[in-house]
Order: structure tokens, then sequence, then C-alpha cells
């Protein structure tokens, strides 16, 4: 029976000295009658069985198998000397030792079909906001290792081997990349989506912030980002705050988005790095929390935090929202809103009109400060500092009044009395009254 060995590196095959002498008669080689035969023909007669019964090598990996058979897979032999020395009617077996000479290059080639890149996941930003592709790990083939075994196996007469391969993690997972993008805040103000132009510009505001990008030590320009007000862009006109007064004015109800974005700024913890109350104090936010933004006047702030800050807003029925995405360290943040003092209106400025009613209500002004809390993770609080210190005008009001018509006039009105009015004034004149 034969012997299978592994002969490591390529074997070459020798015939050996092969004398003119036949082989001794009733002599069997491998089962093979070679009794009388030359030995060059005894040798290549036994070979020819040896090589048909040679065994394939197997080498078993994730994605395929390789079968390794006759001739790729060749063999050398102590045959010549097995036959010189035989004896009559001696049955005798031969060492074979099996040989793979492009072993290297068919393995690395196998290894290279198997092996993969892990693939990292990745992060897509957009107005609409946060999508993830998870990624995938790789494969590492153990090149050595599966030489070594292929090596053991040949020589040892084995018929199989496994390639070992080693899992590859990808550097960045899709569970890294939520934890990267978690809500660091979030700050909502309710406006009247009755008035159509006004809350056009708070969503339109919002739509050209959405889907902003503050890298780590980067600043934010609410200017740069929403771009000019004016109807090329998307804007309309709408009640603005100029001058201490309410007037129609290019995009009114865009600084109702920039104080929004304020206070979530806040919240997440930026640097606020330039922003400006209003000359009134507004009623959809706390007094010294509201950011007035105009051509001239901007809101800005910095990320300090060794991350990138994901900016979403949007609006829609009647409340604008700004929302703010990192990593977050564990802190927490909170305003606080203090009225110093309040100054009264003046009395109400009366003007004629067809019907009594109040044009513009009276409003108090006020001097007040803003301060923004910080926690730890534990909510202890680390530090109180103050935002802004502001003074915002008292609004006078504004009432209508109808006028006096002759037959409205009090019984106890003087008799002979005219009513005269011109350029929109009224003034009574009597007759004189002796004393």
């Amino acid at each position: 029976m034969m012997s299978w060995l592994l002969l490591a590196g390529s074997i070459l095959f020798s015939a050996g000295c092969i004398g003119p002498r036949t082989v001794a008669q009733g002599v069997v080689a491998e089962g093979i009658e070679v009794g009388g035969m030359g030995y060059a023909e005894a040798a290549a007669k036994v070979r020819e069985a040896i090589a048909s019964a040679l065994p394939p090598l197997i080498v078993q990996s994730p994605s395929e198998t390789l079968i390794v058979r006759w001739p790729e897979l060749s063999f050398s032999d102590d045959l010549p000397a097995r036959l010189r020395s035989a004896r009559r009617n001696e049955r005798i077996s031969v060492c074979v030792r099996r040989n793979w000479a492009d072993a290297e290059s068919r393995l690395l080639a196998l290894c290279e079909r198997n092996a993969c890149a892990p693939q990292d996941a990745r992060l897509t930003f957009s107005r609409e906001g946060f999508s993830y592709s998870s990624g995938h790990t790789g494969i590492a083939c153990l090149y050595q290792k599966l030489l070594s075994d292929v090596t053991e196996a040949l020589r040892t007469g084995a018929t199989q081997v496994t390639l070992r391969v080693r899992e590859l993690m990808p550097a960045v997972t899709e569970e890294a990349l939520r934890a990267r993008t978690c809500l660091l805040s979030r700050f909502s103000t309710r406006f009247d989506a009755g008035n159509a132009p006004r809350a056009r510009n708070v969503a339109r505001a919002a739509y050209l912030l959405s889907g902003s990008v503050i890298p780590p030590g980067g600043e934010f320009s609410f200017n740069a980002a929403v771009g000019p007000r004016t109807e090329e862009n998307g804007f309309s006109r709408a009640t603005v705050i100029a001058d201490g007064e309410f007037t129609e004015g290019m995009g009114g109800g865009v600084c109702q988005t920039s104080t929004t974005l304020f206070n979530a700024a806040l919240l997440a913890g930026m640097t606020v790095t330039e922003s400006h109350g209003h000359s009134l104090s507004v009623g959809y936010v706390l007094p010294s929390l509201d950011a007035m933004v105009s051509e001239y006047s901007d809101l800005k702030f910095r990320n300090p935090h060794p991350f990138p800050v994901y900016l979403l807003a949007s609006a829609e029925r009647g409340e604008v929202t700004a929302s703010l995405y990192g990593c977050s360290d564990g802190s927490a943040y909170r305003t606080e809103s203090v009225t110093l003092e309040t100054v009264e209106p003046p009395p109400p400025r009366e003007v004629q009109g067809e019907e009594d009613r109040v044009l513009r209500a009276g409003k108090r002004g006020m001097i007040s400060e803003s301060f923004l809390l910080h926690f730890d993770g534990e909510g202890k609080l680390l530090s109180r500092r103050r935002i802004r210190r502001d003074v915002y005008a008292a609004v006078q009001g504004i009432v209508q009044k109808k006028p006096v018509s002759p037959e409205e006039m009090p019984a106890d009105f003087p008799s002979g009395g005219k009513i005269l009015q011109k350029a929109g004034k009224m003034s009574c004149i009597f007759p004189k009254i002796p004393l």
C-alpha cells in the first residue's frame, strides 16, 4: 500500500540510475505485475497507477472550495530503488511524496478572492434630516497560516485544509454615527399661521437654515445661511420693528426664526459671538432672549465642541423649531430671563375714524437681563453667565374715536353751539352768554 507524504517545496522527479537489467520475476509493485520488465518500463507503468490514484488536496475557504488534482498536484517516489532491490515474487510498496509546485501563487490568489476590506458606516445629512448606511465587517485571510497548513498536509498525506480568516471591524459603525448625532437641543416658538406673508417668511428662513453643519471651532452666521431678505430669495413684506415702531418691511418675521435658533444654540452649549435685542419686546420669547437680525445685525455663534454640530429647522402649523445635533458630553443648559424694571407707556394717542376701537395697545417698556446656566451630567450647577442686558422701549397705544354728530350731542350741551371740523380737528363755537 502506498504511503502518502508531504514534500514541502518543489521536488523534482529523478528516475535514478536504471541499468540494463530487468525487474526480478514475479515482482508486484503497488498491485502492478512488473516482473521481467525493464526498470524504465516498470517505473512508468507503476507511476501511471500512482498518478491515477493520487488523492487530491482540498482547500476549503469561506467563498469556495479549491480542489488540486494531478497533474497540478505532482509527486516524487523511491520507485527506482525499490525495483532494483526487489527479489523474485516480492510485493513492494512505494513511498510517494506529493508536491504542489505553484502552491504559493494559487493560495495567494485564493486569499485575495476571499479577503475584503471593512466598510465604514456612512452618514448623510440634508434639510430632510439624517440617513445612515450600515457598514460591514471585512475579512483578513491568514495566508502564512494557510501555506503552513498546506505544507503540513502534503507532508502527512492529509487531504483537506481550511483557510483561516479573521474578521476586520470597520473604523466607523452606524452605532458610533448615531451617538455622534444625538439631539443636543430643541427650541420652538409659536407664530400666527393666519398671517400669510409673515408665516411664509418664518418658514422660508427656517428652510434656508436647515441642513447647515457647524464644524468643530467653526462660526455660524444667520445672515450668511439665510441670505438677503428679498423677493428674489423668497421673502415677502410683513410687519417689522423699525426705529421703535411696528411697520411694514421686507422679510418681517425672520427675526422670530433667528430668535428660535438663538435659544436652541444657547441650550446646545454654543458660544454666542453676536446677538442683538429688538428695540421693542416681542411676545414669542422672554425678554433678553430674542435675537434681532437685519442687513446690519447678525446672529452668530461658534461651535466649541470637538465634533460637528448639525442644524435642522422647520416651520409648520404655527410653530417654528430649531434643533441642534451632535455628540453630547452629558452637560445640560438652561436660560433665565430677569426683568429688572418696567416702564409704563404714555397715554394712548387718539385719532379719528369710523368707529371707536383700539388700533394699537400700549405696551410697557422694560430693562431686562438673560443668563445661561450650565449643569454637569449629575445636575450640579457649574456656572451662571449673563448673556445680555437690554432696554426695551415702551409702546404708546393708539385709539380710534368716532366723531360726535349733532344728533349725538348730550341734552345739556349749550344752546346754539356749532360743531366745526377742519383738517381732522374738531372744535366747538358757542354764542356769547351774558353774565
